[in-house]
């Protein structure tokens, strides 16, 4: 079993907003990836975007410049 480890969570109202974080991600070069939605959090769409703590600046710059609205932002263990 894989280490569990403190993690930006970033959850979504939507999966529509969920896939456009991922392909604004991608696009720029933005470390992370999309991931079901940690049982502790709870969320409209059941996706999540997951990135190491210190990447909170550039996830939300990349959410801004894309209009990407979260439903919110929380450390996790993932």
């Amino acid at each position: 079993m894989r280490k569990k480890e403190l993690k930006l969570v970033v959850t979504f109202h939507t999966t529509a907003d969920a896939m456009a974080m991922e392909k604004a991600c991608k696009g720029k070069q933005v470390p992370g990836r999309l991931i079901p939605v940690p049982r502790s959090l709870s969320a409209g769409c059941g996706l999540s975007w997951c990135s190491d703590l210190e990447e909170r600046e550039v996830v939300s710059k990349a959410m801004e410049n894309a209009g990407i609205e979260a439903e919110a932002m929380q450390e996790c263990l993932v």
